[in-house]
C-alpha cells in the first residue's frame, strides 16, 4: 500500500495582505505619506536655499527618507522642481480668485482690491520673494518643462491684468495691464531685498492708484 504523503497546505497572502506585511490598504497610504514628506521638504529647501543648491541627497535626508525612496516617488528633481512650481501657481491664482470675487462686475475695484491685498499676502507668502520669479532667475532654457511653467504663468498674469483693464474700459488697456504687472512682479522681486514695511513694495498700491487715475478716471470707470 502506497503511503501517502501529506502534502503541506499552500499558504495564500490575504488579498487584503501587502508584499510587505501590511494591510494592502495601509501601503497606498504610508506610500503617499512618503511622497508628501519628501514634496513638502523639497518645496520648503528649494525655497529656503534655491532649486540649484539642493539636491536629490540633502531632500532624501532632510525627509527621514532614501534616494530610492526618492526616485520611487518622483522619476527626477526635474519632475519634482515642476510640481512644486505647478503647486505654487495654484496657490496664487486661488488668491487671485479669491480676491477678485469678493468685488464681482466690478473690474477696477478688483485691482484696487488686487494691490490692497497685495502687501499682506507678499509679508505672509514672500519672504523670499516670489518662488516662481527666483525659479526664471536660476533656471535655464534649456529646462524646457521649468521654462515652460514660468512662461505660462508670466503670460497668464499679463494676460488677466490686461483683460481687467480692458474690462474697466482703461484708454489703452494693453499699457495699463503691463504697467500693473511690473508692479506686482517687480514688487515680489524686491521682497528679497528690503522688507515690505519700509521697501518698495510700500508703493505698489499707491502706484497702482496712480496708474488706473490715469488710463481711467473713477467717473469713466
Amino acid at each position: 500500500m502506497r503511503r501517502q504523503s501529506r502534502k503541506q497546505p499552500v499558504r495564500r497572502k490575504s488579498p487584503k495582505q501587502a508584499s510587505d506585511g501590511q494591510p494592502g490598504a495601509a501601503a497606498p497610504t504610508r506610500i503617499r505619506r512618503v511622497r508628501d514628506r519628501i514634496f513638502d521638504t523639497a518645496c520648503k529647501l528649494f525655497y529656503e536655499h534655491g532649486i540649484r543648491a539642493v539636491g536629490v541627497d540633502a531632500i532624501a535626508q532632510a525627509a527621514g527618507t532614501n534616494k530610492m525612496s526618492f526616485y520611487r516617488n518622483f522619476p527626477s528633481k526635474d519632475e519634482l522642481v515642476a510640481q512644486y512650481l505647478r503647486a505654487h501657481a495654484q496657490e496664487y491664482w486661488r488668491w487671485w480668485d479669491e480676491t477678485l470675487a469678493q468685488h464681482p462686475a466690478e473690474p477696477r475695484r478688483q485691482i484696487e482690491a488686487l494691490f490692497d491685498a497685495y502687501l499682506p499676502h507678499a509679508q505672509e507668502h514672500c519672504s523670499r520673494g516670489c518662488a516662481i520669479a527666483n525659479a526664471a532667475v536660476e533656471c535655464s532654457e534649456g529646462d524646457s518643462v521649468v521654462s515652460g511653467i514660468i512662461r505660462e504663468h508670466q503670460a497668464e498674469t499679463r494676460r488677466r491684468l490686461r483683460e481687467l483693464a480692458r474690462a474697466m474700459r482703461a484708454r489703452d488697456p494693453d499699457v495699463l495691464g503691463d504697467a500693473l504687472m511690473l508692479l506686482i512682479e517687480g514688487g515680489y522681486s524686491t521682497r528679497v531685498a528690503a522688507p515690505d514695511e519700509v521697501g518698495p513694495g510700500c508703493a505698489a498700491r499707491s502706484a497702482a492708484h496712480a496708474l488706473l487715475e490715469a488710463h481711467a478716471p473713477k467717473s469713466g470707470g
